[in-house]
Formats: structure tokens, sequence, C-alpha cells
């Protein structure tokens, strides 16, 4: 990767932190609650260093083996302990070792299932995994997740669960459809605040990407999940 390419990722993160402390301020928030996750998913390790040269300190990976690849890279690089590393795809059960020890933070704990196969593989390791739960706000059977309601039925047997700790909650919106993705974001919220009524602390709330993070911010995510708006030099911003 070349010094031009890293120009434009230096450019283009500046933008990117522009418009979401734009959203923020239309939002009556403080830039500072909100966070660009770098979703690295679709570049080498190369594409991931030049970021990192750029500016950026936190990235995502869709796929455990490809969060096995980047962090290696990280580490031959000297940069494992500065760079924080997140799995924000579907993770199977028989996947799970990949990804302890090697992400801070899972977004995608789709069911109780699954937080149960983390929670006893990170006892077992000595760990504590801090989770979100993923939850499908939108109910399109496309995505996967906790129902609003199943995720409040199953809160407090989850906040139990020894190994992790649920620190918030991920969604994804409709693409393509503005006013259904404020409503879908709006929801991630108002369950949020539900939830911590029942005694639980979830200060991050994993929502937006490249087409819709401004609406994301302005109803309350902490953490915008951006991919193509980042790494692409062909992707515009309107």
């Amino acid at each position: 990767m070349g010094p031009s390419y890293v120009d434009f990722l230096r450019e283009r993160r500046l933008e990117l932190e522009a418009r979401v402390a734009d959203a923020c301020a239309r939002a009556g928030r403080d830039a500072s609650e909100v966070e660009v996750v770098a979703v690295s998913k679709t570049v080498e390790p190369e594409g991931l260093l030049a970021a990192i040269e750029a500016g950026y300190g936190r990235f995502g990976e869709n796929r455990p083996q490809e969060l096995v690849h980047k962090t290696a890279a990280l580490e031959q690089a000297g940069l494992a302990e500065s760079v924080r590393m997140d799995m924000i795809g579907n993770l199977q059960r028989n996947k799970i070792n990949q990804v302890l020890g090697r992400a801070q933070l899972i977004h995608s704990i789709s069911s109780a299932h699954l937080a149960e196969g983390v929670s006893s593989r990170a006892e077992a390791r000595g760990l504590r995994q801090q989770v979100l739960l993923e939850v499908n706000v939108s109910g399109e059977a496309s995505k996967s997740g906790f129902s609003p309601a199943d995720a409040t039925r199953a809160f407090e047997g989850l906040l139990a669960l020894g190994g992790i700790e649920v620190v918030g909650l991920m969604t994804m919106a409709p693409a393509h459809d503005p006013d259904a993705a404020r409503r879908t974001f709006c929801g991630l919220r108002e369950l949020r605040d539900g939830l911590e009524r029942r005694g639980g602390c979830l200060p991050v709330l994993s929502c937006g990407m490249s087409d819709d993070f401004e609406l994301a911010v302005e109803e309350g995510s902490t953490l915008v999940r951006l991919g193509r708006v980042v790494f692409d030099q062909g992707y515009t911003l309107d």
C-alpha cells in the first residue's frame, strides 16, 4: 500500500469523524461518545496496517479465520497491544475458541445457546469476554439475533453467566430505507433503556454502517461499523 492510499484513508477518516461530530451535535451529544470501528473484512493485512498508519485504532472482522489472520499480522508488526480487534459477524459455536483471546468485544451474540457456549469456553480459559447481544429490532426474516421480547426474557439469565460480560446491544437496520433505519436504531436504544431498568449496565450500542451511520449516531449509537466508506476509494460520501 503506497503513501497515496494512506493519504486517502487519513483524509476519509477526518471526513467521517466530522460527519459523526455533526450528527452528535444535531442530537445534543458529545462526539467523544462515538467510536468508529473500521470493518477490515475486505482488505488484506497491508490495508489494515495502512489504516493504522492513517489513524484508525479499532477494527472489526466478520469471520473468525480472518480475525486469526489479522491478529497474527498485528503481532508480527508489533502492534497487537495498541490496536483493538472486534468480532462483528455471525459466530458459530465451533469457532468460539478462535475468537477468544483475540477479539476484545464480540458484537454478535445472537442466542442464549451461543452466549452459553462463549461463557463455558471463556470460563475454561480463565477469561472474561465482553459481548453485545445482537437484536433483530426490525424483525426481518433475513437477519439473525434475539427478538426484543426474547432479549428481555433472557436478559437476567445472560447477566448471570460466568466468563462473559454483557456490555450492550447490536443491531442492523433494513438497507436503503432511512425511515426504517431510524426506527430500528431508536428501537435498540429504547430496548437498552428498558433492560437497564431491569438491573443491567449497557453503555454500548453498536449500530450504523456505511449507508446509515449518521442516523444511528443521532439515535444513540456508540459504535459505528464502517467498511466500504473507510477503505473503498470508489465509495463517495453524499
